[in-house]
């Protein structure tokens, strides 16, 4: 059936069985997988999911309900199961359907060049990585990783208080990992590019950087276990922000799961850091004008100059607190119940290059890679305890690769002890439709665990 006019009829049945304000969320999701190994396609996959949920008031209460087909027999389900969901909820919190709103702000989250890349074009993207790999240096073995992915979701919300909203996203990615072996020892290199654009999925550039990075680790070997000056790169400080990131949740924060918790107007970071939430990010890849509620979009200040100043929001969370919604509304699939997500959440890039923020250590570190990020820390507490690599330093300069170590401590510490933030702002692999970066992170000191 029509999109219009299923849910019309949704919405004219949902007023004869006793709603009150009711809404759909329907979302289609494209996705093109794709591998490649010895020159041969080792994956290729196409799909097409999507689907529609239902969520109205009934007696105050909220109900849900979803389907992923739209006809005759899906509109009396979603009434039917809705209601049913209603009447068992015993939460007192309270949930409406929003009204329309105005203020929303156009975003760049769609390429339509994307879609005229064929098949056969991102597959010889994957086929030249692994030719220029091998061709670069003889210690690369063999790509044990070699991905090229893109996505497309269309997202419609309409509402029987008048909202009737649409937005459209799409992005592409690729992740290549090296295998570099010498004298028995074996070392990984990763490399990901994340972009709409394919004309930015350079294959001689994604090459070098994998190259390089999976041999400079050859000839690691631990050090001494005490407390060093650290720098998280780029890409390691936003694994170890997007381990964290539920701490500035609203949701998290009112059920008692956040160090956060309390410390609204406090100093919580340095001062130098300044960590957003930006849905109008320039070139950034969570981009959105509404969100999961439409409510519209903004830009959240969560930590201005060291200190925190907001956490964020969906209506529930904010109606709780007596404050507005950020926008943050979140939902992973239209299965999904409503949830609280950032978009481009992000430390504001500083002034310095890396090599400026280790130029004055006597001995230090550089961490590149943290290892065990959903099982070595504690999001309630903020302990961690990681297995990392990375490069040792001395006098200001990398002087060897460091692996078999340890890192530990607390996120309150962790964020306090940031004394510069560099220039180099980075991407990590996404999470649905929450997208973390950061630049680097000099640390003033961290234990670090080793021989």
């Amino acid at each position: 059936m029509e999109y219009q006019k299923f849910v019309d009829s949704v919405f004219e049945l949902g007023s004869k069985e006793g709603f009150e304000d009711m809404e759909v969320y329907f979302q289609k999701h494209k996705e093109f997988e794709t591998t490649v190994f010895k020159s041969e396609v080792d994956k290729f996959s196409i799909s097409e999911v999507s689907g529609l949920s239902f969520r109205g008031l009934f007696d105050n209460k909220m109900g849900y309900a979803y389907t992923e087909i739209l006809d005759d027999q899906s509109i009396a389900m979603l009434v039917r199961e809705a209601k049913a969901n209603a009447q068992a909820i015993e939460s007192e919190d309270k949930v409406v359907i929003s009204s329309p709103q105005t203020g929303f702000v156009e975003v760049d989250a769609y390429n339509d060049g994307l879609n005229g890349i064929s098949k056969a074009e991102k597959i010889e993207f994957l086929k030249n990585v692994e030719i220029e790999v091998m061709k670069l240096d003889s210690r690369i073995q063999s790509l044990a990783y070699n991905l090229y992915a893109d996505y497309e979701n269309e997202l419609r919300i309409k509402n029987t208080k008048g909202m009737d909203l649409s937005q459209k996203s799409n992005l592409a990615v690729a992740l290549i990992m090296a295998l570099a072996v010498e004298n028995g020892e074996n070392k990984t290199g990763i490399c990901m590019v994340l972009d709409r654009d394919f004309r930015n999925f350079d294959y001689k550039t994604v090459a070098q950087k994998v190259v390089k990075e999976a041999t400079s680790l050859l000839g690691s070997k631990t050090v001494p276990s005490k407390s060093y000056p650290v720098v998280f790169r780029n890409d390691c400080a936003a694994s170890l922000l997007g381990a964290f990131e539920s701490v500035f949740n609203a949701e998290v924060v009112q059920k008692d799961l956040s160090l956060m918790k309390g410390r609204l107007n406090e100093a919580v970071a340095g001062s130098c850091v300044t960590l957003v939430d930006d849905p109008f990010m320039k070139n950034g890849f969570g981009n959105a004008s509404f969100d999961a509620e439409g409510t519209p979009t903004q830009k959240t200040e969560i930590i201005k100059d060291g200190q925190l100043m907001s956490f964020l929001h969906n209506v529930k969370t904010a109606t709780k607190d007596g404050v507005a919604s950020t926008g943050n509304a979140s939902k992973a699939s239209y299965k999904s119940s409503l949830n609280v997500a950032p978009t481009n959440m992000y430390i504001e890039p500083g002034k310095d290059s890396l090599e400026e923020l280790i130029g004055d250590m006597t001995e230090g570190m550089i961490i590149i890679e943290l290892q065990g990020l959903h099982s070595g820390l504690n999001t309630i507490s903020g302990d961690f305890s990681l297995a990392a690599n990375g490069f040792l330093v001395e006098e200001g300069k990398i002087v060897r690769p460091v692996d078999q170590i340890t890192v530990a401590g607390n996120l309150k510490d962790l964020l306090m002890d940031i004394v510069a933030v560099g220039n180099d702002l980075e991407f990590t692999f996404p999470a649905g439709s929450t997208f973390i970066a950061s630049p680097s992170l000099k640390i003033k000191s961290l234990a670090v665990a080793g021989e």
